[in-house]
C-alpha cells in the first residue's frame, strides 16, 4: 500500500494566524506554492489559506488584514501513514485542492492535487515505455 508519507511535501511553509495578506502573497510568490497552513503559536494547526483565499481577500487596504480573517478553519487534514488512492478520491470528492498531513497531530506535511497529477504523469510515461512500438512488426507477416 501507498501512503501520504511517500509523496507529501515534507516540512511545508507556514504562517501565523496575525500573519498578514501581505505576507501571505510573498509567500506564495517566492515559493510558487498555493496553500500556506496555519500554526498556532504552540506549532498546532489552526487552518489553511489558499492563494484563492489570498486573490479575494485583496483589495483597499487589505494588505494588513490578518489571516485569521480569510483561513479556514478548521482545516481537513490527513495522517501520513493513509493510503494515497483513499487520500486522492477525499480530495477529489470535496474538492480540495491540498490535505495538511499530520503525525500524532503535529504538521509534518502537505499533499496536494499536485502531487497526484505527477503520479498520473509518470504512470503514463511508465505504460507508454512499456508499449511495444507500433512499428516494430514485420510488415510482410499475416495478420488474419
Amino acid at each position: 500500500m501507498f501512503t501520504v508519507a511517500e509523496i507529501m511535501t515534507r516540512e511545508p511553509y507556514t504562517l501565523g494566524p496575525d500573519d498578514t495578506l501581505a505576507t501571505a502573497r510573498q509567500l506564495l510568490a517566492e515559493h510558487h506554492i498555493r496553500h500556506i497552513p496555519i500554526l498556532s503559536a504552540e506549532g498546532n494547526l489552526i487552518g489553511i489559506v489558499s492563494q484563492r483565499d489570498v486573490l479575494a481577500a485583496s483589495g483597499p487596504r487589505g494588505d494588513q488584514l490578518a489571516l485569521s480573517a480569510i483561513m479556514t478553519a478548521p482545516a481537513q487534514t490527513v495522517e501520513e501513514s493513509s493510503n494515497l488512492r483513499g487520500t486522492a478520491l477525499h480530495l477529489q470528492k470535496n474538492k480540495l485542492g491540498c490535505l495538511p498531513v499530520l503525525r500524532k497531530g503535529k504538521l509534518v506535511g502537505i499533499i496536494t492535487d499536485s502531487d497526484f497529477v505527477a503520479i498520473a504523469i509518470n504512470l503514463m510515461e511508465q505504460l507508454e515505455a512499456a508499449e511495444p512500438d507500433e512499428m516494430d512488426f514485420d510488415e510482410d507477416e499475416d495478420f488474419a
